[in-house]
């Protein structure tokens, strides 16, 4: 049995350099890749992160930036709808005052054109009541002459 345990002390004696250059080994690439490698993936993730919150700010930007697009869009439709609503009514209130000045105008040549037949019709009416005194001299003037006996007038 002292032998077995001479022969575990050898035998470790022996895989003590190998565990020293393991642990070296280990202690090497710990330093110089395992760390690094850890502080880029650590690097990375913190960029993804910042990347993600950044799209997300990006997002809600534009977000607000679609509202306040729209928000205008629809203040400048409301202008424009109200442009075209007093152009409309200015149009619609230019068409009743040229309507409202050619029924005045119409209206006062038919009170001119009326005024002007009453004076032809009175004229006319002097004319012929100066005419019916005239003719009616005349008629009695000739029912009161003495016909001529023969036969001319019998002719008439």
């Amino acid at each position: 049995m002292q032998e077995i345990v001479h022969q575990l002390g050898e035998l470790f004696l022996q895989a003590v350099p190998t565990v020293l250059i393991v642990l070296a080994f280990y202690l090497i690439l710990r330093a110089l890749f395992f760390k690094p490698l850890m502080a880029v993936m650590a690097e990375r993730e913190a960029r993804t992160v910042g990347a993600r919150k950044a799209a997300e700010a990006a997002e809600v930007a534009a977000a607000e930036k679609v509202k306040q697009y729209q928000e205008a869009l629809k203040k400048a439709r409301v202008q424009v709808y109200a442009e075209h609503e007093a152009a409309r009514k200015k149009v619609l209130d230019e068409r009743a005052a040229r309507l409202k000045e050619a029924r005045t105008k119409a209206s006062t040549q038919v009170a001119e054109a009326k005024e002007q037949i009453a004076k032809e019709l009175a004229e006319a009416f002097r004319e012929m009541h100066s005419s019916v005194t005239q003719l009616a001299m005349e008629i009695a003037k000739r029912v009161l002459q003495p016909r001529p006996s023969g036969p001319a007038s019998g002719a008439r």
